[in-house]
């Protein structure tokens, strides 16, 4: 999987955005189910004891990261896709913080928390050369290109 993910980095974003048909090829939402299940297993493993608070909370924000990315893409709109970016790119900045948490409580060694922080802030750098491209982009999303097609049907057909 490392040099398919090395390909994917290594291409232009216009150029990748281009062959995007479902939310699971975008490298964010890839990268962000790889850190929740490696943050899944050390919450299985014990490393945070019974603190059920911060536990839901790493889960949540964890979470919020890839669902907020595929539901954002599911609205089919670029303006709804980018609000949803942004709740994503938030709930990096929560992440981040909670991690500071658990180390500060010994729940995570240095390499650990050194591991899990670039890792977000690499899926946060990600989304946002995502939004980037949604913004600078005149394609307005799937939704409304249908509409676009249809409109332009019903106006041959008055002709």
């Amino acid at each position: 999987m490392g040099s398919k993910v090395s390909l994917f980095q290594s291409l232009n974003v216009s150029m990748f955005m281009a062959t995007i048909k479902r939310f699971e090829d975008i490298l964010s939402w890839q990268k962000a189910r790889v850190l929740n299940d490696k943050i899944g297993s050390l919450i299985d493993n014990g490393n945070f004891k019974s603190n059920y608070r911060l536990i839901n909370q790493i889960e949540g924000s964890a979470g919020s990261i890839m669902d907020n990315i595929a539901e954002g893409f599911e609205r089919s709109g670029n303006k709804e896709f980018v609000q949803f970016l942004y709740i994503s790119k938030g709930s990096c900045g929560e992440l981040r913080s909670q991690l500071y948490r658990a180390i500060d409580r010994k729940y995570l060694n240095q390499k650990q928390f050194d591991d899990f922080y670039n890792s977000v802030l690499e899926i946060s750098v990600l989304i946002q050369k995502l939004i980037n491209y949604l913004c600078e982009s005149e394609l307005k999303g799937t939704k409304y290109k249908t509409k676009q097609v249809a409109y332009k049907t019903s106006e041959t057909l008055k002709h």
